[in-house]
């Protein structure tokens, strides 16, 4: 089994990687973005600052690294290039959201949607958090793109592409920060859709089992 080692490996990385960005946001929730240093995290998570640098070149990317891109790439590639381009990133959105945060009750919020919430809460009220997420935005939206096909050499279809792509996340960023303010009491997914049905038509953001 040639593989075995290299999923080993991954899944160490990805376990070490949780464990760093769990301290740091903590840390960063309890202390400050700007008083507590990389050094800090490295400590109480148990391991080197370099450590922290290898899996997370920058002190922002500690709060702003994430699944999401992956999750909503693959959501994209599996639907139907059939359905319209804002259908199918909204919908993508809407279920990666429902991965992230698992649907859990508004008085008792899951470890995942707590520990989401606090990273929203840092990149609102943090400026450099706020300056980094655009260029995590461009990232998720270059994905959003590539998973449409929309680097093809036909420019007007990369360009449609780019555009219904970041239209969908400007209406995300919109249900991101409301959910934030409402403390995780509502459902995201929910709050996804209906910013995606005020920026487009309700009959265009399909969030149905068949989207």
């Amino acid at each position: 089994m040639p593989d075995q080692p290299s999923t080993l490996r991954e899944q160490r990385r990805a376990e070490t990687q949780r464990t760093i960005q769990a301290h740091a946001v903590r840390l960063f929730t309890e202390h400050g973005y700007d008083a507590t240093t990389v050094s800090d995290v490295a400590e109480a998570a148990g391991v080197s600052p370099m450590t922290v640098y290898r899996h997370f070149p920058t002190k922002e990317d500690l709060v702003l690294v994430d699944q999401n891109g992956r999750l909503v790439a693959e959501r994209i590639i599996a639907s139907s290039a059939a359905q319209p381009l804002v259908r199918r990133i909204g919908s993508a959105l809407i279920d990666s959201a429902a991965t992230l945060t698992r649907g859990g009750q508004r008085d008792d919020l899951t470890a995942g949607e707590q520990f989401l919430l606090a990273r929203l809460r840092l990149m609102i009220s943090t400026p450099a958090l706020r300056a980094k997420h655009l260029d995590n935005h461009y990232a998720l939206q270059q994905a959003i793109v590539d998973a449409l096909g929309g680097d093809a050499a036909d420019l007007d279809t990369a360009f449609h592409a780019h555009a219904a792509a970041s239209a969908c996340l400007a209406a995300m960023h919109t249900a991101l920060v409301r959910w934030a303010e409402d403390d995780g009491r509502t459902e995201l997914p929910d709050l996804i859709a209906k910013a995606l049905a005020a920026a487009f038509d309700n009959d265009i953001v399909d969030t149905g089992p068949n989207a």
